[in-house]
């Protein structure tokens, strides 16, 4: 039997922003969020846009403070690091931005890219040049590109190159943000094969965000759907697609395309109306309530939390509570 170590574990997070021009008033992006994350595996996270999975990728890495809740990396609570300890664990936890357009320095070529985790972290490479060349074709780029700046190179050459500067500092895990939502499809494809391939070499674990649910479930060993703030549903990839129990999940599902049209214009498709609640103004009870085909009185007065239901499989919904 093959034991799988935790890697990540995020406990009750939280982060809240201050309204500008408030005194009274806060956002809140992320609302009590626990998860764990296993040595080489990917952890998908799900969503509308605005629903949170940035701003939780970034506070689990410490780009962004969290307002509580406690962060563990290997065992040891990361949440309070500061100096020499806090710049380890971040050699440890790097991060892919959705755009590679904002993530680049555009006064850098890519060797002065690739060379600064380098420099930073001290890593001892002999020829850093050469060591950065040989580096480059593992995501598929060559020694043509070291001396060129990012806007000289197309969308994915770009992505390419951020993915190699995470990997640069030889981590085990991270956050990839959307890392192929501005690419097109055959170059998403190329980009997703790359990071599956570096994943399976080196034992990485991933926490991949998307609203696609297509590519999640080709990347993602579990999936976490994420709705105002919280998590709503935790399973593997396959039962979350074959068994969706929570409303929000059935909901995204229906929306995902299917190639047969036979099939799309049988498949019975989950209505849901109006749009999600303000999260400076939540609604009390269960977040979902309000657009919620099966909402009951329980859920408009209590805040349902995650239950396991079925093995691995969790759910935040008083339809799947035991009397």
């Amino acid at each position: 039997m093959i034991v799988v170590s935790e890697l990540l574990r995020a406990e009750n997070l939280k982060k809240y922003f201050r309204v500008r021009g408030s005194l009274f008033k806060t956002l809140k992006a992320v609302d009590g969020v626990s998860f764990s994350i296993r040595e080489g595996e990917t952890l998908g996270l799900v969503g509308e846009s605005g629903c949170g999975k940035s701003t939780l990728g970034r506070v689990v890495i410490r780009l962004i403070e969290p307002t509580s809740g406690r962060i563990f990396f290997r065992g040891k609570d990361v949440t309070s690091l500061r100096g020499s300890e806090l710049k380890g664990f971040r050699r440890e936890a790097q991060i892919v931005f959705q755009d590679p357009n904002t993530s680049l320095n555009p006064r850098m070529t890519i060797l002065e890219t690739l060379m600064e985790p380098i420099l930073e972290h001290k890593i001892p490479v002999g020829d850093p040049e050469g060591f950065i060349t040989d580096q480059l074709t593992r995501v598929g780029l060559g020694k043509e590109h070291l001396h060129r700046y990012p806007h000289e190179l197309s969308g994915g050459q770009r992505q390419r190159v951020a993915i190699l500067r995470a990997l640069l500092p030889n981590p085990s895990f991270i956050v990839l943000d959307e890392p192929t939502s501005s690419l097109d499809v055959s170059v998403q494809a190329q980009i997703l094969n790359i990071l599956k391939d570096i994943q399976s070499e080196r034992k990485l674990s991933y926490l991949f965000i998307s609203h696609d649910m297509g590519v999640v479930k080709y990347m993602s060993h579990r999936i976490a759907v994420m709705y105002l703030g919280g998590i709503v549903e935790l399973a593997p990839s396959d039962t979350l697609f074959e068994n969706p129990l929570h409303p929000y999940t059935k909901l995204l599902l229906s929306a995902v395309p299917v190639p047969d049209p036979k099939f799309a214009r049988s498949r019975k498709r989950l209505e849901i109306k109006g749009e999600p609640p303000s999260p400076i103004d939540l609604p009390p009870g269960c977040k979902f309530h309000p657009r919620c085909p099966f909402v009951m009185e329980k859920c408009r007065l209590e805040r349902p939390q995650l239950m396991e239901v079925e093995k691995d499989h969790y759910v935040a919904c008083w339809l799947y509570a035991k009397a």
